[in-house]
């Protein structure tokens, strides 16, 4: 095999930096950014070769991407749902708020270069307030420290820099980096985006891209295969949005957990690149590992538009690689027929309450939701393409024609500079704005919470429609009575110059200003503009060829960064009388865990940021957010504060949680927090994929009840103690003994899922630990 994919070390650790083995037949760059970087199809048909033969069956198109990336595909065991997966991705990319602790983590590795080629995008730290322009001279001036940490670590360690005002993340992957057939991680949980191209594209914590970028095989467990066949096609107001959240009212936020979805069916060729991206991205909200559409025409045209014909032109030859076997089996099949598919718009408070958008009107009356509109808000990562902007155009046009604004407040994100400036060049931006529209900058804003919102006071009860993707409580605006819905971009601008909930626009009419009715044609637009896309300003650092002499500055007092300490190793004893910080009660997401909004300034200083852990979470024992009895004083107080007195005490904790906890956004600091003030186990019915691993890197015990009615034995008065850890293996489960305060003790069983090198990250006190471990040995 070629150096790329050899151990340089026993240990698993690449040390030096060395292209792919070049194509034989085209050299072909994965990106115009990396001109030395290969696109290496050979070695992944070689790989789904060998593993075609040794499973002797037809395979899907993420099997194929998945095993043509494994470390050893000709020993590796593959069970979908069973084994962990060595896999060696071909990138990393990583967003600023979630960069600057992974970027932290490997320099603490010691390694003086990645091992992959990385990128860090500037897209989570502007707040939206007044408009673009203004917007990001303010948050260049504000986060100048982060900004200026993230810039020099990506010179000295060899990794691309997005400045502030380039774009989102995944809008610039699409744009830039994904391609059929690549597999990429990064650490934002809409990283999925980028199977829109054809790319196993998986969001991930920072930890994970540490041991990517440092040359380690990661791990994932092997992805079952949820197959959705798509048939007819999209028309009318029926958009690619509809397709994901028609699919999240069918799986829930918690049934892609463990599994790759993959689009296939005729319908697939009446989406475009950027609408398979949507329905991509959003996939994140039903927990899916990632999602998947074969490539096509319409991912060659993107190509084509965005400057890699030559990709295109090569993944044309290796296309039987990047499309399913035919008679190839799926874990579970669902199948949508998209001339039947009407406008959908899901919420509130959850991304998986779906209803069609001729209903909610009434659905909203009968629960007593507003059914004002306050705000529209269209783009973010979801839907913030050319298409996305010129079907939001094409309604707002009709408005305007007969002399109508909208009657909510709106505002809109473009996803990146080169959709900002090609909009602006095109018309699209002079209509939105005409129509009343605050175009803002090219980031995420109040998709995240970023929004200094002003038109409502905290606690008051309204409305508001986004084409974002998760609509979680207080995300957008940090207000809890706030019910935020999503849909698509066009529906969104529909029902803001309707203002109200009530107004279907399929049936319903709109009274012009003339005093004439009409009614709004359903969208037609360009998926890619006529003329090329305009880049706008250039706003990418290349890293030197040498970075060594780079100097990187974290200032000893920061409030905003802080270099890590090593967690505490494993004393080899058992978990005794822990004690209990809080029992969550109902969905507890990384939101809830570690807030985002004004928390964002503090994502690189550990101590600081750990002052949000588990602000936002029920206290079953008061029904109260930030409320639990202190277990020393009997007094109650923050969860923060409760936690720190515990650490400064010298008591072990842990957490007990409900079903599909810590689903949502990848952040580790939703880890990272407990670990940092004493926290040693979570105990719950269920976890989330992303957050399951974290808590596992970071040294924490994610542990399920075998029963999970077992989580009624357990009150917030109780202590913990977990026994037979020396005995910890793969399958084997662990042993929760309950005290109760009346001397009374009950056993239960816990069940977990780590592997043996897992378990190793818990001895050593994280994974970082561990790999420091491995590079001492080798060294």
């Amino acid at each position: 095999s070629s150096p790329f994919f050899q151990h340089a070390l026993n240990s698993g650790i690449r040390r030096y930096h060395v292209s792919p083995a070049l194509c034989q037949r085209a050299k072909v760059a994965m990106s115009h950014f990396e001109p030395n970087e290969y696109i290496n199809y050979e070695k992944l048909e070689k790989n789904i070769n060998i593993v075609r033969k040794r499973l002797d069956r037809p395979l899907t198109l993420s099997e194929k991407i998945v095993y043509g990336h494994l470390d050893d595909p000709a020993k590796q065991e593959i069970e979908r749902g069973k084994t962990y997966l060595r896999l060696r991705p071909d990138r990393v990319a990583m967003q600023d708020a979630t960069a600057q602790m992974a970027m932290l983590q490997f320099i603490s590795s010691g390694l003086p270069k990645v091992a992959v080629p990385s990128t860090i995008h500037c897209d989570h730290l502007i707040e939206a307030q007044s408009g673009g322009e203004k917007d990001l001279r303010r948050a260049k001036d504000i986060n100048q420290e982060v900004y200026n940490f993230l810039a020099t670590a990506g010179a000295k360690y060899g990794v691309g820099f997005w400045k502030p005002g380039s774009g989102i993340i995944h809008q610039i992957i699409l744009e830039n980096y994904s391609y059929p057939g690549v597999m990429l991680i990064g650490t934002d949980s809409h990283t999925p985006n980028g199977g829109g191209l054809g790319g196993i594209c998986i969001g991930v914590g920072g930890a994970d891209a540490v041991d990517v970028m440092a040359g380690i095989p990661w791990e994932l467990k092997c992805p079952k295969v949820i197959g959705v066949k798509l048939t007819g096609k999209l028309s009318g107001w029926s958009s690619p949005k509809d397709v994901i959240l028609k699919v999240a009212g069918i799986l829930t936020v918690k049934g892609g957990t463990g599994a790759i979805i993959e689009y296939h069916g005729p319908g697939v060729d009446s989406i475009s690149c950027t609408g398979m991206a949507t329905i991509c991205n959003m996939g994140a909200e039903i927990g899916a590992t990632t999602s998947i559409f074969p490539y096509n025409e319409r991912m060659k045209k993107y190509l084509g538009k965005t400057g890699r014909a030559d990709i295109a032109a090569l993944a044309d030859e290796f296309k039987q690689h990047l499309v399913p076997d035919s008679g190839c089996q799926y874990d579970q099949v669902i199948e949508i027929n998209l001339s039947e598919l009407k406008p959908h718009i899901n919420g509130p408070f959850t991304p998986d309450l779906a209803h069609p958008v001729s209903d909610i009107g009434s659905v909203a009356e009968k629960e007593g939701w507003p059914v004002d509109i306050r705000v529209g808000l269209i783009g973010s990562c979801t839907n913030s393409s050319y298409e996305d902007m010129g079907r939001s155009a094409a309604v707002a046009k009709q408005a305007l024609a007969h002399g109508l604004k909208c009657k909510s407040k709106f505002t809109i994100t473009p996803g990146s500079e080169q959709i900002r400036a090609t909009i602006e060049r095109d018309g699209y931006a002079k209509i939105l704005r005409e129509v009343g529209g605050l175009v803002l900058a090219n980031a995420c804003g109040p998709c995240i919470g970023q929004w200094d919102r002003k038109d409502i006071k905290k606690g008051e009860k309204n409305t508001i429609v986004t084409s974002y993707n998760r609509n979680f409580t207080g995300r957008n605006d940090a207000n809890p009575e706030t019910h935020a819905f999503v849909t698509s971009p066009e529906i969104v601008t529909a029902l803001s110059i309707a203002g109200t909930l009530k107004f279907n626009p399929e049936t319903d009419y709109l009274t012009g200003a003339d005093g004439k009715k009409f009614k709004l044609e359903a969208p037609d637009a360009d998926e890619l503009p006529k003329l090329e896309f305009d880049p706008g300003q250039d706003t990418y650092q290349y890293p030197p060829k040498d970075g060594s002499g780079q100097h990187v500055d974290v200032s000893p007092t920061s409030q905003r960064l802080q270099l890590l300490e090593p967690f505490d190793k494993w004393d080899g004893k058992d978990l005794e009388d822990m004690l209990i910080l809080i029992k969550v009660k109902g969905k507890c997401t990384t939101d809830h865990i570690s807030a985002a909004g004004p928390w964002l300034k503090f994502r690189g200083h550990l101590d600081n940021i750990s002052n949000n852990l588990l602000i936002g979470a029920i206290n079953i024992e008061n029904g109260k957010a930030n409320s639990v009895r202190n277990a020393l004083t009997q007094e109650f107080g923050p969860v923060p504060d409760t936690a720190r007195y515990y650490k400064k005490m010298g008591v072990k904790w842990a957490v007990i949680g409900d079903e599909n906890y810590g689903e949502g956004s990848s952040r580790e600091h939703a880890a990272l927090e407990p670990r940092h003030l004493g926290g040693r186990v979570i105990i719950t019915k269920s976890f989330a994929r992303i957050h399951e691993t974290n808590l596992k890197k970071q040294g924490l015990l994610p542990l399920t009840f075998a029963d999970p009615a077992d989580y009624n034995k357990i009150h917030p008065v109780d202590k913990l103690s977990i026994v037979g850890l020396k005995d910890f293996a793969p399958g084997k489960p662990l042993k929760c003994i309950i005290k109760h305060p009346n001397g009374s003790q009950e056993t239960i069983m816990l069940n977990h899922t780590f592997n043996e090198s897992q378990i190793e990250w818990f001895q050593a006190g994280s994974a970082l630990n561990r790999m420091k471990e491995l590079q001492q040995k080798s060294s």
